[in-house]
């Protein structure tokens, strides 16, 4: 029911199949929630329109090109996205009802063999090395885009490097924080020639910020577990910002999720694990004070998230605006600067 509030009508047209040339001549939306005012720009004017003295937060997560394209003996294709290292192999999500024992065939002589299932995940065993995983993505895999890119003019090879951010570092994600693909190198430079200081976090993605909204989400508040890491360096340089007063404007919703699972009154007290925090109103933020974020998919947590800095009623009159305007939504689309 919460969820369903969280419904508009989008345009197919309005779905962004690729990302704009430059990535920061993006459209960007700026809203001032003291104010309730609007401004319309594009992404590269981003310094003019940060606080003085802010503070850029960003997730250098890497997106793994974890899906691969396996061959059964019958011949048939499976489409199979790595999830994570399980305890007696890895945990594969596939496109097909597949049986125990099941040998999977790959290229250049890898294959694996379904020794578990539970619903559409299983347990894969290698034909390599368990630590050669990595690699053999790397080399063989296809970057795990959303279902709603499915017009894209770009090859699989294109995709892959475009569903990236320009400063990924630290492998781990099935998708990619998407508020941070609207950057440039000519971007970053001007934000730091403007006093803006520039900070990394890294959380990773799973395939949990896909999936639906469930009932089970709302009576346990708890959303999909994902693992994030903010260094010593990072910490101390957040909490002297805070202690300055100046503000904290984190780079997307993954970002949020890392930077307000750590905080404890006002400090960055857990640097490292898993979060299953699940940000909606009313809640009232303990660290950041504003946000850089695309246009999410309707009915959704991501939504809910940027609801809890908003207001759900003026973020949907938000949306309705930039669906006048033309801005392009979801990954590869436009962007959102909350204030």
């Amino acid at each position: 029911m919460q969820a369903e509030r969280f419904d508009y009508k989008l345009p197919q047209g309005l779905i962004a199949q690729k990302p704009i040339s430059p990535r920061d001549s993006a459209k960007l939306l700026v809203y001032s929630r003291k104010t309730g005012k609007v401004a319309h720009a594009k992404f590269s004017d981003l310094p003019k329109h940060l606080p003085h003295g802010a503070v850029l937060v960003m997730n250098e997560t890497r997106v793994l090109p974890a899906r691969l394209s396996l061959i059964r003996a019958t011949g048939g294709r499976v489409r199979a996205l790595f999830l994570e290292e399980g305890r007696y192999g890895f945990k594969f999500l596939a496109d097909r009802h597949l049986k125990i024992g099941e040998v999977l065939r790959g290229p250049r002589q890898i294959s694996f063999t379904v020794i578990s299932k539970s619903v559409r995940e299983y347990i894969f065993e290698p034909s390599f090395a368990v630590n050669k995983i990595y690699s053999v993505l790397e080399r063989y895999g296809a970057a795990p885009v959303p279902p709603y890119i499915k017009d894209s003019p770009l090859s699989t090879r294109e995709l892959r490097a475009q569903y990236q951010t320009l400063f990924a570092k630290n492998t781990g994600s099935v998708a990619a924080p998407t508020a941070s693909l609207h950057f440039t190198k000519r971007l970053l430079r001007s934000l730091k020639s403007s006093g803006i200081e520039l900070r990394f976090i890294t959380l990773h993605v799973g395939l949990g910020t896909f999936a639906p909204l469930s009932a089970k989400s709302f009576r346990q508040n708890r959303l999909h577990r994902e693992r994030y890491e903010i260094s010593r360096g990072t910490s101390v340089a957040l909490e002297r910002a805070k202690r300055d007063g100046r503000p904290i404007i984190a780079v997307g919703t993954t970002v949020v999720r890392a930077l307000e699972s750590a905080a404890r009154r006002g400090r960055l007290a857990k640097l490292s694990g898993e979060t299953t925090l699940f940000i909606h109103e009313p809640y009232k933020f303990g660290f950041i004070d504003g946000l850089v974020t695309n246009f999410h998919v309707p009915k959704s947590g991501l939504m809910m998230l940027v609801a809890a800095l908003t207001g759900r009623a003026e973020l949907l009159r938000l949306y309705k605006l930039a669906i006048r305007r033309q801005y392009r939504f979801f990954s590869f689309g436009d962007a959102m600067l909350v204030l």
